[in-house]
């Protein structure tokens, strides 16, 4: 013998059940089918609403009545022919005016009882079981229908009721011994206790009917036919890149299905693993899909099977000291809450027995408050214990899988993976089977840790990594540009699926969960919303995604402010802007903390040198012990460009101009000549070396007369470089009589730091440095007589962003 169920939405509609019958012609039994259905998707609901209102005094629930009539009066045209429809309507009326009676009598006394709201949502399965017995008898198919209060007995436990097995399994078995119909048609949910008063078996208790059937009459296999196609190693609508499980155990099942999975209701496995019944999880709407098959030796070699949660979950915590060594506390405790029937998800306790924890669903947390309050009254009195502790917002993700007590390090993947993200996780509980991990954190994560998790365990090597950029001018377009070119390379050779998930110039910001379309995000960024900061900074929290980065392309002193608020959430930030490294050292100091202290990236690479390794050689030199004596470097490739087309006949002012048209300067040259630029990266470079130096202790000798600096406008500061040519000239010459050259030089040596322009010999490694290019000698311990050099081109918004990449690629590895 075979048992079937269909669920709500797999009799839904006229089509749907016209699906379920065509399922049940093409898979003729060879022995019968008992077949189990659920009320039509979304009426129990409506039910529930029906005696809500009465019970309100709200006479709307006649409303609701006639929208229950209406669907089902459209069922039955749709799915008879009018010979057959009257007798079908006959039957729908009058179970409807009985619902009638009974919620015109809830509406006079105005209270609902349990009692009552199960022989009002009974209604439901009653009418459905009849539509599709029918429709089997109208394809000629020998099906007749059995109301399941006759058969499953309970207690009078309403709206939960608990089953009385050794009555419902005789009585199960004598009805199909002596039934002759090849179809069975039965309600599901439904029961009675021994009186004959109607009862439920909980929300979900159509699964829970077909398995107890199956077990009664240790059928060959139990179908559960619903809308999806098995279940899944995470909530699609949570993790879109959740797959199917084709093969589980009645183990793991029942942990995913206590955990939230709701493709099968949790009770339903018990009875069918008592008698190593498989069960098929099926799509009713996709009938060729595999779906999952749920049986004994599921052979897989990794260690996870899937992941699931639980939403709305409160925290209870019995704490204090005068728990310590003395029994009974515990017991007392649960005896609190089963009064209440109260149940417990999750249960988590101190080694010290200093403290006691339990998950328990949010919307019972004030009733387990004051029960137990009261049943701990005295000790709290006495200052032995504390007032129960609760709190909220919480939710329970689990991570399941038979093989996980054979693989060492299962539990460090899954809380270093969520500590790294910044998912606090405010308790934990594993089984001693080892085959659940359970771990308590802010529900406002739930999405972000379940698509963490999923990551970690389903679908490495590709781990995805958010972008959030501000900035896209010159650099930012060029890293825009690169990262779409590298998207193929970056996903087969290093397993790294990087989205860009927000991105804001000084106009416009751009948000999107999903990715933004790096092909066209110059026509899509102007679409976005007016730049706001803060709002940006706010949307990037609540989005809240896994391996986030914000990437500063900036410039800006107000981007610079706010790297912490992104550290603090555990959000890596990538920056070429040099302002939050070379301004207050304090600032500075907490940046490099914040990052340690929440497993955070903050990467500056392109602070000095642009794409150039200048500041990972220096950290890997002090990392692996060795001490910097000294550092000589020519940190700008403006200033280097200028100098050395600066030579003898030339003009400098034209010199300046040119390398401002080629972009090699900011649009306001004396940023560049002013030597402040540099000042701000031989001032990373010595912090990096370890030394806590402020921009007031580096001595700038300045080359530009002040009345260049302190020009009204870049127009006016060109027009003062003509007034003071031959001041530059005579620089120029002084230099050139020596046989040197000019190099704008930063210097740190021992604590001390200098900037200024320089006259170089012919000896000297600065003496060739060409074109844009920067230069940086480390004299250290382990390179004393001849200085490590790092050489190449430092300035240019493609070698910048090209730098601003490899640190984003290092945050994700």
């Amino acid at each position: 013998m075979q048992v079937l169920k269909f669920g709500g939405t797999s009799v839904g509609s006229a089509k749907a059940i016209e699906q379920v019958c065509l399922i049940l012609k093409e898979n003729k039994p060879t022995g019968k089918f008992a077949v189990v259905v659920s009320a039509m998707g979304g009426i129990t609901d409506k039910l529930i609403s029906c005696g809500q209102l009465a019970s309100a005094g709200n006479d709307q629930y006649k409303a609701v009545l006639e929208e229950i009539e209406t669907r089902h009066l459209t069922a039955i045209r749709e799915l008879f022919p009018i010979t057959a429809q009257s007798s079908l309507i006959s039957q729908l009326k009058k179970k409807l005016n009985a619902l009638e009676n009974l919620c015109d009598g809830i509406y006079q006394i105005g209270e609902l009882s349990k009692r009552s709201l199960d022989k009002i949502m009974s209604f439901g399965e009653l009418i459905s079981c009849v539509f599709v017995a029918e429709k089997l008898k109208q394809q000629g198919l020998h099906a007749a229908w059995k109301d399941s209060r006759e058969l499953i007995v309970t207690d009078n436990h309403f709206g939960h009721a608990a089953v009385n097995f050794a009555a419902t399994n005789h009585n199960i078995k004598a009805f199909f011994d002596q039934q002759q119909a090849d179809y069975t048609v039965l309600p599901g949910f439904v029961a009675a206790t021994i009186e004959g008063e109607t009862t439920t078996l909980g929300r979900g208790g159509s699964d829970y009917t077909a398995a107890i059937i199956a077990a009664a009459v240790n059928a060959d296999l139990l179908d559960i036919w619903t809308d999806v196609s098995g279940m899944m190693t995470a909530d699609p609508r949570m993790v879109s890149q959740a797959i199917p499980i084709a093969h589980i155990s009645y183990e793991e099942a029942m942990e995913l299905s206590h955990f939230g999975a709701k493709v099968i209701y949790p009770p339903t496995i018990q009875p069918v693993m008592d008698k190593r019944i498989p069960v098929w999880i099926k799509n009713t709407f996709a009938p060729n899909d595999y779906g999952t098959l749920i049986h004994d030796g599921t052979d897989r070699n990794y260690p996870v099977t899937g992941i699931s949660g639980i939403q709305h979950i409160a925290l209870l915590t019995l704490e204090g000291s005068g728990m310590v060594g003395i029994p009974g506390f515990s017991k007392r405790l649960f005896e609190a809450l089963s009064r209440e029937r109260i149940n417990v998800i999750l249960i988590t306790q101190s080694s010290s027995e200093h403290s006691i924890t339990v998950g328990i669903h949010e919307n019972e947390m004030l009733a387990a408050k004051a029960t137990v309050d009261e049943e701990f009254a005295i000790e709290i009195h006495e200052k032995k214990i504390e007032p129960l502790l609760v709190e909220k917002d919480l939710c329970i993700v689990a991570v399941v899988g038979d093989k996980m007590k054979n693989h060492h390090g299962t539990s460090g993947k899954l809380f270093g993976t969520l500590g790294r993200n910044g998912v606090n996780v405010r308790a934990i509980a594993q089984g001693s089977t080892e085959k659940n991990i359970s771990a308590v954190i802010n529900k406002a994560d739930v999405k972000k840790a379940l698509n963490l998790i999923h990551e970690t365990f389903f679908e490495q090597p590709l781990k995805q990594v958010n972008l959030f950029i501000a900035g896209a001018g010159n650099v930012g377009g060029k890293l825009l540009e690169q990262l779409q070119q590298q998207q193929s390379f970056l996903q087969d050779e290093l397993g790294l699926q990087i989205r860009v998930a927000g991105l804001a110039n000084s106009r416009n910001m751009l948000l999107s969960e999903y990715g933004i379309k790096l092909s066209d995000w110059r026509d899509q960024l102007p679409q976005g919303d007016n730049n706001d900061l803060q709002q940006f900074i706010e949307r990037i929290k609540t989005l809240n995604l896994r391996n986030s980065v914000f990437v500063d392309n900036t410039a800006s002193a107000d981007v610079a402010k706010v790297y912490r608020e992104f550290l603090q959430h555990g959000i890596s930030v990538v920056t070429c802007n040099k302002i939050a490294c070379s301004s207050d050292y304090q600032y500075y100091k907490e940046l490099k903390e914040l990052a340690r202290k929440y497993d955070a990236s903050f990467l500056f690479e392109t602070n000095v040198g642009a794409g150039l390794p200048v500041i990972n050689t220096l950290n890997d030199l002090i990392r692996s012990g060795d001490r910097v004596h000294s550092i000589e470097a020519v940190l700008s490739g403006s200033l280097n460009f200028v100098f050395n087309n600066f030579v003898n006949g030339a003009d400098f002012r034209k010199v300046v101009k040119a390398a401002q048209d080629e972009g090699y300067t900011e649009p306001d040259p004396r940023i560049d000549l002013s030597g402040v630029d540099v000042m701000r990266k031989i001032l990373i470079l010595a912090r990096e070396s370890g030394a806590k130096m402020e921009m007031d202790d580096i001595t700038n000798n300045l080359f530009l007369p002040d009345a260049c600096l302190n020009a009204p406008s870049v127009a006016d500061f060109y027009d003062q470089l003509d007034v003071h040519a031959d001041h530059f000239k005579g620089l120029l010459q002084q230099a050139s009589s020596q046989g040197k050259r000019l190099k704008f030089v930063a210097r740190y040596e021992e604590g001390k730091a200098s900037v200024g322009l320089q006259q170089i010999a012919p000896e000297h490694p600065f003496y060739n440095l060409e074109g844009k290019d920067n230069i940086v000698l480390y004299t250290t311990s382990r390179y004393k007589e001849q200085p490590l050099i790092v050489k190449g081109a430092g300035a240019g918004a493609d070698v910048t962003a090209s730098g601003i990449f490899a640190d984003i690629i290092r945050t994700a590895r």
